[in-house]
């Protein structure tokens, strides 16, 4: 790896190290440095326990336990300056006793990692924003034979890379990443590279083939909960329309959420539910963190006026790890228990005309700021 110097229009070469000769450990340095940085393996992963050792009847231990985008566990081993003989079948182990845990043991899992790292925080809510803010109990968590392993290392032994690459032929996902520690005077810089699969040739590689029948008990559910929704937000619109024009062109659906225009590009006045809550909120994404983040601003700092038009508290959710931001009223009930319809849809809707009335003039006055300043 070289720096390049600008001034002199050279390139300096960095000198390569040892993790160990620069007092760096496998589990207090390399891991911790995943944990908090899965984004490493050019992929958004979500770590949901260390050194976890859940396993029945065996007291083995994994590194770090992650779910990627499609909702599949990876498995991540790693490894300081050598991979050893049997990383591998150490990882093939791992995977097979993650084959079994159910969605709730992930949850579980989860949650307890989160005591720990960040009290306070429900495992169910970081999940649902990890799907892009889909509902929880839409999720389909850990689905058949589709679990993952990666495996981390400065150097990868022979029988290791020959062993991935022969198990790789019968459809197992296995990566290898290989880490390098440089130094430049009292600077330290690491290089992550992809070296199995590489990833020209990953970008062709067919994908695991998935079960030949879904999981009926869930799919039945899923379905379930489907029509549920789509008869509840029928009604609601219903009712919704004999209070105000807000929603009259929305059409009902199957998801947890439905939203309408403020009129300010980016901006929506959304209803949503779940088996917890109804909700109304002003969400606000404009596809800019900073800009979200400066409304949202604003917003608060007439929270006061805000709240005393709307007629009660609201919960203003400035979501520092998210893009967006939002501001929203709740009632705890279950929508999918029918005998609560009637209480859920008088507060959503009452809410929603409020929350309209309340915002829709201060969001004009900042679409007017936004648009002088475009």
């Amino acid at each position: 790896m070289y720096l390049i110097n600008r001034d002199k229009n050279r390139i300096e070469k960095l000198e390569q190290r040892v993790f160990q000769e620069l007092g760096f450990r496998e589990r207090d340095n390399l891991q911790e440095w995943i944990a908090n940085e899965p984004q490493i393996f050019g992929e958004d992963l979500l770590v949901i326990q260390k050194e976890f050792s859940g396993f029945d009847d065996t007291k083995e231990r994994l590194d770090l336990l992650a779910l990627d985008k499609q909702g599949d566990l990876v498995i991540i081993e790693n490894k300081l300056d050598d991979t050893g003989r049997d990383v591998t079948w150490q990882a093939l182990k791992y995977a097979s006793f993650c084959s079994g845990l159910s969605k709730e043991n992930i949850r579980k899992i989860y949650q307890q990692y989160l005591d720990k790292a960040d009290p306070g925080v429900h495992a169910e809510e970081k999940l649902s924003e990890f799907y892009e803010n889909s509902d929880y109990e839409d999720l389909i968590l850990n689905k058949g034979l589709t679990q993952r392993i990666i495996l981390v290392a400065a150097q990868f032994r022979k029988e290791v890379t020959s062993t991935v690459l022969w198990l790789m032929n019968y459809k197992l996902r296995i990566q290898c990443f290989r880490v390098t520690p440089y130094e430049m005077g009292d600077q330290l810089f690491l290089n992550v590279e992809q070296i199995i699969p590489t990833k020209d040739a990953e970008d062709y590689m067919i994908g695991i083939a998935e079960k030949v029948q879904d999981d009926l008990e869930t799919q039945t559910e899923l379905k379930h909960r489907h029509i549920i929704r789509k008869e509840f937000w029928t009604r609601l619109i219903q009712h919704m329309n004999t209070k105000s024009t807000l929603y009259q062109n929305i059409s009902p659906s199957i998801y947890n959420w439905l939203g309408a225009g403020s009129g300010v590009r980016g901006i929506s006045l959304n209803f949503g539910i779940s088996k917890t809550y109804g909700r109304v909120e002003v969400y606000i994404d404009r596809g800019d963190k900073a800009e979200n983040e400066d409304i949202f601003d604003q917003l608060f700092a007439e929270k006061e006026k805000l709240e005393q038009n709307f007629g009660g508290a609201l919960i203003w959710e400035r979501l520092e790890t998210k893009r967006a931001c939002r501001i929203k009223s709740e009632i705890d009930k279950n929508v999918f228990i029918k005998e609560n319809w009637e209480e859920v849809i008088e507060f959503m809707t009452d809410s929603m005309v409020q929350l309209e009335k309340t915002f829709k003039p201060i969001l004009a006055e900042i679409n007017s700021t936004l648009k002088s300043h475009a």
